[in-house]
């Protein structure tokens, strides 16, 4: 029988190799959390919004946290993360800026743009591991999430 996710979170990282290696490491640390992948802003927000190949709400349903790269093609993480923060539906789902970048400027920038956490990506898989296993802990364990559901437009 198989296990459906009772959490899901969506990857927003245009970098194949780490969409593999995020999915790996939440299998690692928690099987019964599912991860979906979007490879850029544009693609986050109709994701987000069910527009064009994310159009079936039921296949692409919202998620429980957002984890978001920075720097995408076609639409950068700070100009999604703006566009989630200023649409209504979408506000309150939590988004964790999840980059290769440490640099003080994006921290503060991602964190007034209303990001919830901002973490750099750990270059060794058993971080990754553990940093993930971290952010499931928190976000889906003591973490009460508000309900998010978004209005066909």
């Amino acid at each position: 029988m198989n296990e459906v996710a009772q959490n899901m979170i969506l990857l927003a990282d245009d970098d194949g190799d780490d969409q593999l290696l995020v999915r790996d490491a939440l299998a690692e640390c928690d099987p019964a959390v599912g991860v979906r992948f979007v490879e850029n802003g544009e693609e986050l927000l109709d994701y987000l919004l069910h527009r064009g190949r994310f159009l079936d709400a039921a296949q692409n349903p919202v998620p429980d946290l957002i984890l978001l790269d920075l720097n995408m093609p076609r639409q950068d993480g700070r100009e999604a993360l703006r566009e989630i923060r200023a649409h209504p539906d979408l506000r309150r789902l939590p988004v964790v800026v999840f980059t290769t970048s440490n640099a003080d400027t994006d921290v503060g920038q991602v964190y007034d743009l209303g990001a919830n956490s901002f973490i750099t990506k750990p270059a060794e898989f058993d971080r990754l591991v553990r940093t993930l296993g971290a952010v499931v802990q928190y976000w889906f364990g003591p973490v009460v999430l508000p309900e998010t559901e978004v209005k066909s437009i």
